[in-house]
């Protein structure tokens, strides 16, 4: 099977390059999920939107995809570098729950806002707290090979032992650790300052509500170790596509890098995708914050959660979006305008299939060409505008919604009809009115055929001509 070129920006290699997966026409993809403690907000969201984009784009182009994605449920300490309370047990503090009942909540919150913004949930999620074992073994692999090692209770990984440790960020130490916290407890148990937790053992949180045995004492699993593991036992040792946000480069996925190919002994992933930052006036949007921008939040504001993720979609994932309110409410009515446009179009027709081929030619290079989900929007909007018949338009814009995931043409309500539209109608009705008149029987029909096709329907009463929108 042919398929479509995709072109990515590779967070490895700094350059954008030709996708090729190591086993052709498969991809192995592997998405960082949320941490289960809170509501997502709209900025983690925005990554979300972006890698289900490239997901459904790497399918249009042909490509059989298998996507993992982690929900992280244990282990992930409010400093991503091993410092802080455990974000899980801040979770169940706040709210007086136990941990599980609270992962439980947030992960179901989670994937509630990803149906509100057909965000297709991956093809395998698995909670950290159901891989232990695979934790354990990568464990004992790692300091068996001497790249890890045991220090006050705990296991570290040793990051002198590898020839370049910032081969993702291209970043040295002194770089990295400007700006970082300085109320943080230093850990003296590790050998160098990027040495990072595998598992610990001589926690300092004595109220850790979620611990496990294994061969260094009762303990819990490290964050960083959990995508390994998971993406391992689920993708094998070979891995096409890491995704996530901007912040995961380092140390997360930097980590992630270093136990991979010291437990494997081979390179692990082709490429990296990162999402860049959603802004809000303040700057970058976080939960330390306190209150924050969810899903539900715009819901109540009045908004079609897919406004938002038209919103996602004006924008390219490496450039920083800026959230605001005036700007949302643009996207709102190019949305609703773009929905009733594309409602009245005929669902009856033929196919006029060499005009189609240049749209869809067009979509699949604004696609190929590191996602560019702007100018694939564009195309749609061409689509529109393009001298074509009204089936042949809503069969491209359905194809090209599987995509997009715009609900583009789902059916019109009358909650919506706007006075374009209504113009439109009244419009037709009278041209129908006068050719009744004239005794022109077959146009008179003809319009209201056309109108119905539409979804418009019209009811002759004494009183004259109604309509409705089915």
């Amino acid at each position: 099977m042919i398929m479509n070129e995709i072109k990515l920006y590779n967070t490895l290699t700094k350059k954008v390059e030709t996708f090729e997966p190591n086993e052709p026409g498969k991809v192995k993809m592997y998405t960082c999920g949320p941490t289960v403690y809170h509501f997502a907000h709209i900025g983690n969201l925005r990554s979300y939107i972006m890698e289900d984009v490239l997901e459904k784009s790497l399918r249009y182009a042909g490509y059989d995809v298998n996507r993992v994605m982690n929900i992280t449920d244990v282990g992930h300490l409010s400093s991503d570098a091993d410092s802080g309370e455990d974000k899980m047990l801040m979770g169940a503090k706040r709210e007086h729950k136990s941990v599980m009942d609270i992962a439980k909540f947030y992960t179901d919150a989670f994937f509630s806002d990803c149906e509100k913004l057909n965000i297709k949930t991956p093809d395998v999620v698995a909670p950290a707290t159901g891989c232990i074992p695979e934790f354990i073994e990568m464990i004992e692999t790692l300091l068996k090979k001497g790249y890890a090692y045991e220090a006050g209770g705990n296991i570290y990984f040793d990051t002198s032992k590898l020839e370049n440790y910032y081969v993702l960020s291209n970043q040295n130490e002194e770089e990295l650790m400007v700006g970082a916290r300085n109320d943080v407890e230093e850990d003296t148990n590790k050998k160098s300052k990027t040495d990072f937790v595998l598992w610990f053992t001589k926690s300092k949180f004595d109220d850790q509500e979620l611990k496990w045995e294994s061969p260094w004492g009762v303990g819990y699993p490290g964050w960083h170790i959990e995508c390994s593991a998971i993406s391992i036992k689920y993708l094998g040792d070979k891995l096409d596509i890491h995704c996530g946000g901007i912040d995961n480069v380092f140390p997360h996925h930097t980590n992630e890098i270093a136990q991979s190919e010291a437990y494997l002994g081979h390179k692990w992933c082709n490429y990296w995708f990162h999402v860049l930052h959603l802004n809000d006036s303040t700057g970058k949007m976080s939960k330390s914050k306190g209150d924050f921008l969810t899903v539900s939040l715009l819901e109540k504001k009045g908004y079609n959660p897919l406004v938002y993720r038209m919103f996602c979609l004006q924008s390219h994932y490496r450039k920083p979006l800026l959230f605001q309110y005036d700007i949302l409410d643009n996207v709102k009515a190019a949305y609703d305008k773009l929905i009733k446009k594309i409602a009245i179009l005929s669902k009856d027709g033929d196919p006029e299939e060499e005009k189609m081929k240049a749209y869809r030619d067009a979509f699949a290079q604004a696609l190929g060409n590191d996602i560019n989900t702007s100018q694939a929007l564009t195309v749609v909007y061409d689509v529109l505008k393009a001298d074509m018949n009204d089936y042949s338009k809503r069969k491209l814009i359905e194809e090209f919604d599987q995509v997009l995931s715009l609900d583009l043409t789902k059916e019109i309500k009358e909650d919506v009809v706007d006075d374009e539209l209504a113009a439109y109608v009244e419009d037709m009705i009278t041209q129908r009115k006068e050719a009744k008149k004239a005794k022109d029987f077959a146009k008179a029909d003809a319009i209201r055929d056309e109108l119905l096709a539409k979804g418009i329907e019209l009811k002759d009463t004494r009183e004259g001509t109604v309509w409705s929108v089915k």
